[in-house]
């Protein structure tokens, strides 16, 4: 699957960006996962999934404790699906349309102060799975998501603001802890569907 399609060329052409744009693909494109980039995924709490489908675009931020994206094969990534708010937006795209885009987010560092990336963008192809080997792995996970990556590679890290993590999310599943219930499922018209 080409990285470009013609939208993406005419701006190039049009703000003599083609040679540029060409040249950082040549260099940092990946087809495959190499151990820095495994690492980097890995060590993720978080991640942005891009899906769109008949019209329908959306962004989600997905979490869970590092290590909840596992890279599993040369050009495979899975991570779970936790319970959410049953709208399956993301999901939903994914059935119609398997196209995704994932970005993961280091903001605990700045460049050129020893972080080998600070943000990593992976394009590829989703499927959603009811059953999976690894959904067993995942404490809370309903189902697993898998990633069939076309494009890996870093991306330009200068807007990325420093910003320091805390503490993980307390709806983080955990193996034998029971899960906060979040406060909007304790709205009544919502709870009395739950």
């Amino acid at each position: 699957m080409a990285m470009f399609h013609q939208g993406n060329r005419t701006l190039q052409d049009r703000y003599d960006g083609r040679a540029v744009a060409d040249r950082i693909v040549e260099l940092v494109e990946s087809d495959s996962f190499s151990e820095e980039f495994k690492d980097f995924i890995e060590a993720c709490p978080f991640f942005f999934l891009a899906t769109s489908a008949n019209g329908a675009t959306d962004c989600s931020f997905k979490g869970g404790a590092p290590g909840f994206v596992q890279v599993t094969g040369p050009r495979t990534l899975i991570f779970p699906d936790y319970d959410g708010n049953r709208m399956y937006k993301s999901l939903g795209n994914i059935l119609e349309n398997p196209s995704v885009g994932l970005l993961f987010m280091n903001f605990g560092a700045e460049e050129g102060q020893g972080a080998l990336f600070l943000r990593v963008r992976v394009n590829g192809r989703a499927s959603v799975h009811d059953t999976h080997e690894a959904l067993a792995s995942y404490p809370g996970a309903h189902r697993i998501v898998q990633v069939e990556a076309d494009h890996i590679y870093p991306n330009c890290p200068r807007y990325v603001p420093q910003m320091e993590h805390i503490a993980p999310s307390r709806h983080v599943p955990q193996a034998g802890e029971d899960q906060p219930i979040p406060e909007w499922k304790k709205i009544p018209p919502i709870a009395e569907l739950l």
